[in-house]
């Protein structure tokens, strides 16, 4: 029989031209690759349950869990500055949505369950190497503690789908606050559909931001949330390395979180200019202009809102602009206070942000990869540390040393005992990342041999990334020239 969960589809009761109706397409042979237990149980489901037939069959769209209404989302995009009118779910299904044990209402989706009427030319499924490539490193980010959305389960089709080369089939179920975008308000602006538009608004707010219902002007402080939740996302992306590698409007979520895994990376040597998306030809989403790219999407959200903030359109646009030009010193000062934790402080003075440009300048100079600068500089602490194993990060091109002098006078003159700031540092610099390299290495042993063994070593590690375990110290080890990944592919 069917899987029962309790669903409450909300968006499915918005009028019918924000979405399709769709049931996914039948996987033929589903297999169930990895099922993420801990977050069954944040949402209130059976893990048993799921990995049983009945709940592999509705993780892979072979049958449809009982209560669910699916349905694929309507929404436009700019896609590398270009703007696409009809995008919408050519690949997923929103099954339904659930209330998590905290209160939250979640979206449940499928990606990769077939094609759906915005699937133009594609065929609506997914391989087994993004599927899993998402599943780990929106979890490895979730460790981190970044804003993200989630993976439930990946499973096995049992069919093959044709990419660059013919690939086993699977399907990603992906958990979500909202998969409101800013793409999602486009679709309504492009067809001047203003009522369209202000019920959507209004959907978000009661969702994500309840707290100004009431405000005199609600959808202006949605767009004010908006813009700061962008900016502290961004900032905790840098933080940590990340190139989101396709941040296209249609995929910058109104809740704030990281959505859609595709050509992501994460940087060894600093590289702010370094772009890894085989699609990002002219470096649009590198890992130092994201920021950038952010602030321009949040621009395009703001003229989708202008009918719904005045009747005088002057007036509005001057709202949008005030409100937009708060993302700079709002990003600036996540980028700072985070940046600053990174090594060690927690109270800025007068000199500490040049501490921190300081350093990465230094880091790009020696081309030092970036979770070990962070990672080693907390064991630099106590003043008879061996500094070798920091210095060893740098080439021949830094000059470190000042800076290590500078930024020791600085702890000392802190409130923190050295404990504590070597505490602090190592509870927010991960001492492993999900190399890409080790990706790569992980996928390719399961697609072309069958041995899952590489990947789920490499999950349990990246989802514990504040520990140091000598079994795992091989994965934290930035790649040999001849290994590292020069390109990241979408999957679509």
């Amino acid at each position: 029989m069917p899987l029962a969960i309790v669903f409450d589809n909300s968006y499915a009761r918005l009028p019918s031209r924000f979405y399709e109706r769709v049931r996914p397409e039948p996987a033929p042979s589903p297999g169930l690759l990895v099922l993420n237990t801990t977050l069954a149980a944040e949402l209130g489901l059976d893990a048993k349950a799921l990995a049983a037939p009945d709940g592999v069959a509705a993780l892979s769209g072979a049958s449809v869990p009982e209560g669910a209404d699916p349905i694929a989302l309507a929404y436009a995009g700019h896609q590398f500055g270009h703007f696409v009118p009809a995008l919408g779910d050519g690949r997923a299904v929103l099954l339904g949505e659930l209330i998590a044990s905290d209160g939250r209402r979640l979206d449940l989706q499928l990606k990769g369950s077939g094609r759906t009427v915005f699937s133009r030319r594609g065929d609506g499924k997914a391989a087994v190497g993004p599927v899993l490539r998402e599943y780990l490193i929106s979890e490895a980010m979730a460790a981190f503690g970044i804003p993200t959305t989630r993976s439930l389960a990946a499973v096995a089709t049992g069919e093959t789908v044709l990419r660059e080369r013919p690939m086993p089939g699977a399907v990603l179920t992906r958990v979500a606050a909202s998969h409101v975008r800013v793409g999602t308000f486009q679709y309504f602006a492009h067809r001047s559909d203003v009522d369209g538009a202000r019920r959507l608004a209004d959907y978000v707010i009661e969702r994500l931001y309840p707290d100004i219902a009431g405000s005199e002007a609600p959808y202006a402080a949605l767009f004010e949330r908006v813009v700061h939740r962008q900016a502290c996302l961004i900032a905790l992306w840098l933080s940590v390395g990340f190139i989101h590698g396709v941040m296209n409007t249609d995929n910058m979520a109104i809740s704030g979180e990281t959505i859609d895994y595709g050509p992501c990376a994460f940087l060894d040597a600093y590289e702010p200019d370094l772009a890894l998306s085989s699609i990002d030809r002219q470096g649009r989403y590198a890992y130092g202009r994201q920021a950038q790219i952010a602030q321009w999407n949040l621009a395009r959200l703001g003229e989708c809102l202008l009918p719904l903030l005045s009747d005088d359109r002057d007036k509005a646009v001057e709202i949008v602009v005030e409100r937009l030009s708060d993302f700079a010193g709002q990003f600036e000062a996540a980028y700072f206070e985070r940046f600053l934790a990174k090594i060690g402080l927690v109270e800025e003075r007068k000199g500490d942000r040049e501490l921190v440009t300081g350093l990465l300048s230094q880091m790009q100079a020696g081309k030092a990869d970036f979770t070990l600068a962070f990672r080693r500089l907390a064991d630099l602490i106590a003043h008879d540390a061996d500094t070798g194993a920091f210095l060893s990060l740098f080439g021949e091109e830094a000059d470190i040393e000042p800076w290590l002098t500078a930024w020791r006078a600085r702890l000392a003159a802190g409130s923190r005992s050295p404990t504590e700031s070597a505490a602090g540092m190592q509870a927010i610099n991960p001492a492993l990342i999900p190399r890409n390299h080790q990706v790569e290495k992980a996928l390719d042993a399961i697609i072309d041999r069958n041995d899952g063994s590489a990947y789920v070593r490499l999950l349990q590690a990246v989802t514990n990334p504040f520990e140091e375990r000598p079994e795992d110290a091989d994965l934290a080890v930035p790649p040999r020239p001849e290994d590292r990944v020069m390109a990241t592919f979408c999957g679509t």
